[in-house]
């Protein structure tokens, strides 16, 4: 393992890469640790690791300065598969470790006790300096809990002001697991929001601004994505917002339960 003194602590905003892919997820990738970003995320999935990995080292920002996560999709999850699939994702990242690996999605090849002792033994080898699960519900992470030997540093899941996630929220509060939120700005269904607009108007921000000062001061890490160094900057600024708690309060009232993503092998289908 890795010293964990010198981990910085989850950092609340970060870059999202999915969608992005070759020379463009390289070039943002290096913009935004060249802006001040030190948080990125990326996954198997999105087929971009390489390139991702490319942007880090055109960075050159001292490791220990990063923290770097990504994801084991759900058809790699069988034992043997999690250990040769996230070498295989340390390789195209071109780094030793990984800050951070995920379960992307509790599905197709996931199978809690097998799936969960291939992280315990990444994480005891050093592959992954922390494990961590996306898209599960509370019964999910009760069952993960009894199978890692390693806590839950971070759950990933959906979340922005029209998705406030408040049960699971309330859960990694009391089991001291760290949330990240994916789709941060609803697909840009936020990005012109009326209400956001209005607050947004108060401190001269964006809706998009808004969205994401009111995760941070919620306490949830996001990790928003964009291909323009314009937004990028944008979303760092968020940084600097202080909402007062009217607008913190207005803000809550809009939480509809309303997903951006939504696929048919999620965990909470046919859930009522």
């Amino acid at each position: 393992m890795h010293d964990m003194a010198d981990q910085p602590k989850l950092p609340r905003l970060g870059l999202g890469t999915s969608g992005m892919d070759g020379a463009d997820a390289t070039e943002v990738v290096a913009t935004a640790l060249d802006i001040g970003y030190r948080h990125i995320d990326t996954a198997q999935y999105y087929e971009n690791e390489t390139a991702v990995g490319e942007g880090i080292a055109r960075a050159e920002i001292p490791r220990e300065e990063l923290f770097v996560a990504t994801k084991i999709w759900h058809t790699n999850l069988a034992h043997d598969d999690v250990l040769e699939t996230a070498r295989e994702s340390l390789d195209r990242l071109g780094l030793d470790y990984v800050d951070l690996l995920y379960v992307h999605w509790p599905a197709g090849a996931y199978e809690p006790a097998e799936t969960l002792a291939a992280f315990d033994e990444l994480s005891d080898a050093g592959v992954a300096d922390h494990v961590g699960v996306s898209n599960f519900t509370p019964d999910l992470l009760d069952e993960a809990r009894t199978h890692l030997d390693a806590p839950i540093f971070a759950h990933q899941i959906e979340c922005h002001p029209l998705l406030q996630q408040r049960t699971l929220r309330i859960y990694g509060v009391g089991h001291d697991i760290e949330p990240v939120a994916y789709s941060p700005l609803a697909r840009g269904r936020l990005l012109d929001h009326p209400v956001l607009a209005e607050i947004g108007a108060k401190y001269d921000a964006t809706p998009a601004q808004i969205s994401l000062a009111w995760l941070r001061e919620n306490g949830i890490a996001a990790i928003p994505k964009s291909s323009s160094e314009a937004h990028l900057r944008a979303n760092y600024e968020s940084l600097t917002l202080d909402l007062r708690s009217e607008d913190l309060d207005r803000i809550d009232a809009l939480d509809g339960g309303d997903r951006a993503i939504d696929p048919e092998f999620a965990p909470w289908e046919g859930e009522t």
